[in-house]
């Protein structure tokens, strides 16, 4: 028997519900906030993530599906392609090739789809999975620049996991200064990795060679000691990059949303600048964000791009469904009626009337002529049906049809005029 991959799974009913429930709140709080969808492509020209995400991070050197694109005449080249493990660098390739900037509009896009990393699979974490992102971008004349994007990102996102009934979160914020400031953390944290550098574990003794920074986002228990006593980035910023987080941790105040900094978290990709953030949950053990992201004022010039300063995040949909189900949250899509046509010849006119209750907005299953009264019933229970409706010989002729209330055993007759409204319970 063939299988799904390893690291990849199907999502089946009446699981899908709560994807779908969780996808239309989501699309529904972005229109709010007046961000539109936009679909790239699911692989791209593996030089995208190499220069975008950074030729030293995890995802590029270990987990990425690369694989070479023979051209179809022998002297075309071979193109790299790579199925994308984020989508940040994606969005920013569009938003430079289709020339979004020259509209001088801050453009507010959304995406909801699967990425794919090479990664060890475990619980919450596949090589298949799913993101929801959105990226606030544009030039600096549209405002793209201002702590206040930063501040309507984290509010939004905070009013989000409200409405998705996720309790518990918690905000955790910090700055990763300019390109300068960086460069200076680098400095000081590869001299104060010298003496310590072989009490690390393997991969922190590379990270401190060619990305200093990945060190702080060791999870090794036996690390943390050594990490605690490295330099913090706050004593590296400059005073433009003090001030821009002040005014956001000074809006997300006047806002009410709660967080608390963490000068630890820089997050591991190379493009993030001044704010960065995760939302964490505690039903999700010891990896325990739901979601993260961060500035990158200077993603798109890496590209070749214009200056477009912009900030965004990504929500790991696998887990936010996690820590909802973990919440007690569930949604459970049935049938209001049941359509039961009874006797030889009432196929067709329960088909009808079913089309007619569709129509109307009703959700409705359809039975078959040939089961029995009982099998009816049952089938109707098991589909998690509200109501049933007979259709037989006599229904079809006075236009007025028995409905059952399942949970209820209340029985009325029912005007096929009518119908629609009494299954929606509308007077």
């Amino acid at each position: 028997m063939i299988k799904a991959i390893r690291g990849t799974r199907d999502l089946l009913p009446p699981h899908t519900d709560l994807w779908n429930w969780v996808e239309a709140k989501v699309r529904d709080i972005f229109r709010r906030y007046n961000f539109h969808e936009i679909r790239t492509p699911l692989f791209e020209d593996t030089s995208l993530f190499a220069r975008g995400v950074g030729e030293d991070t995890d995802i590029v050197t270990k987990e990425m599906f690369t694989w070479a694109d023979k051209g179809r005449a022998a002297s075309e080249r071979s193109q790299s392609l790579t199925l994308r493990p984020e989508n940040t660098a994606g969005v920013v390739r569009a938003y430079i090739e289709h020339g979004l900037g020259n509209s001088s509009v801050l453009q507010k896009l959304y995406y909801i789809g699967p990425q794919f990393r090479r990664e060890r699979p475990q619980k919450g974490r596949y090589r298949q999975f799913y993101q929801i992102g959105a990226e606030v971008i544009g030039p600096p004349s549209t405002g793209s620049e201002s702590p206040v994007r930063d501040a309507e990102v984290l509010e939004m996102l905070a009013t989000l996991l409200d409405e998705l009934g996720l309790g518990g979160w918690s905000l955790q914020l910090n700055s990763v200064g300019c390109a300068a400031d960086r460069a200076r953390y680098n400095k000081g944290l590869r001299e104060a990795l010298k003496p310590v550098i072989h009490q690390l574990c393997a991969d922190c003794q590379s990270r401190a060679q060619t990305n200093p920074l990945r060190v702080l986002d060791c999870k090794v228990p036996e690390d943390q000691p050594i990490i605690a006593k490295l330099p913090r980035i706050s004593q590296y910023l400059d005073d433009a990059c003090r001030e821009n987080f002040a005014a956001v941790r000074a809006m997300l105040d006047a806002l009410g949303v709660p967080y608390s900094v963490n000068e630890r978290m820089v997050r591991g990709l190379d493009y993030y600048t001044r704010t960065t953030f995760e939302f964490t949950h505690p039903n999700l053990g010891a990896q325990n964000a739901v979601l993260g992201g961060g500035r990158y004022d200077g993603l798109s010039e890496s590209l070749d791009g214009p200056k477009a300063p912009g900030i965004g995040f990504a929500i790991g949909e696998d887990r936010l469904i996690l820590a909802l189900q973990a919440e007690g949250v569930t949604v459970a899509e049935s049938p209001e009626a049941y359509v039961a046509p009874l006797g030889a010849g009432m196929n067709a006119h329960a088909l009808q009337l079913a089309r007619g209750l569709r129509r109307a907005g009703v959700s409705v299953e359809l039975g078959d002529e040939t089961f029995r009264l009982k099998k009816s019933f049952e089938a109707a229970e098991k589909g998690g049906a509200r109501y049933i409706v007979i259709v037989g010989e006599d229904e079809v002729k006075s236009g007025e049809f028995a409905v059952k209330e399942l949970a209820s055993g209340r029985q009325e007759q029912v005007s096929g005029k009518k119908l629609a409204e009494y299954l929606l319970g509308r007077p």
